[in-house]
């Protein structure tokens, strides 16, 4: 473990697989104690259980970040846990609609809101005050490509991360003579255990989501954790409001 980052606090929702469980790895690896929290009670322990099997220090927390009490409780125990909170992944996000617009259903837009836009706004209306006391920190929401561009047949997913990137860019804005950098991250498609579940019988739809990378591949869950550490991290500290790309060329298109 690197002692770079010795002393400093990050927490990572949705951090019971895939990006999430990735990004608090890589925190730990790179000195920082981590917060691990999900809805997932069990993979999440799981993840501080790999964090601790490789010499890392984590605490989980339960959170459904689309609940008010859920996520004042988070940051409250992130703070009792460890004193501070430098910074703060928000990841925790679903991504349940596959159907036109006009054929979508209210309950699906409700419950992709709740979480995907509700959860982050929740999360940084937490975590700013403990920052702000304590001198300043660092945010980074998960937004997507599908933020940038627009998404057929997930019209309210791309809603919703397009709506990630404006609450990103706006508390940017407003605390950013406050020393708190706040900036996005745009994975294109990962390879995470939710798409291979999803498309593991659709080799048609995974030839399709490869070509549509100009590298030539999706992206895996590291390269993801590598931009989060970057943008958290004191290398960036001339970077904010940023909405940043990891997608293997997809929007240069």
């Amino acid at each position: 473990m690197s002692s770079t980052n010795s002393g400093r606090v990050a927490l990572v929702t949705g951090a019971a697989n895939g990006i999430g469980r990735a990004t608090a790895l890589a925190f730990a690896k790179n000195g920082y104690k981590v917060v691990v929290s999900d809805i997932d009670s069990q993979a999440g322990k799981e993840t501080v259980a790999l964090i601790e099997e490789a010499g890392g220090e984590a605490t989980f927390i339960h959170c459904d970040v689309s609940r008010d009490e859920d996520v004042r409780l988070l940051v409250d125990g992130t703070v009792s846990t460890y004193g501070r909170l430098d910074c703060a992944f928000n990841n925790a996000g679903i991504e349940i609609e596959k159907c036109k617009l006009a054929e979508g259903e209210e309950g699906v837009f409700d419950a992709i809101m709740n979480v995907n836009v509700k959860g982050v706004w929740l999360c940084m209306k937490y975590q700013i005050p403990v920052m702000l006391a304590q001198g300043g920190g660092s945010i980074v929401n998960t937004a997507s490509v599908a933020g940038l561009i627009a998404a057929p047949k997930q019209g309210i997913y791309s809603a919703s991360k397009h709506a990630v990137i404006g609450l990103t860019k706006t508390a940017a804005a407003e605390y950013a003579r406050k020393n708190i950098r706040v900036n996005a991250v745009c994975p294109a498609i990962i390879d995470t255990e939710m798409f291979r579940r999803a498309n593991a019988a659709d080799a048609r739809y995974v030839a399709m989501a490869v070509a549509a990378h100009p590298i030539g591949r999706i992206g895996t869950v590291e390269e993801i954790a590598a931009a989060v550490l970057y943008l958290s991290g004191d290398l960036a500290g001339f970077t904010t409001g940023v909405a940043m790309p990891v997608d293997g060329g997809l929007t240069a298109q």
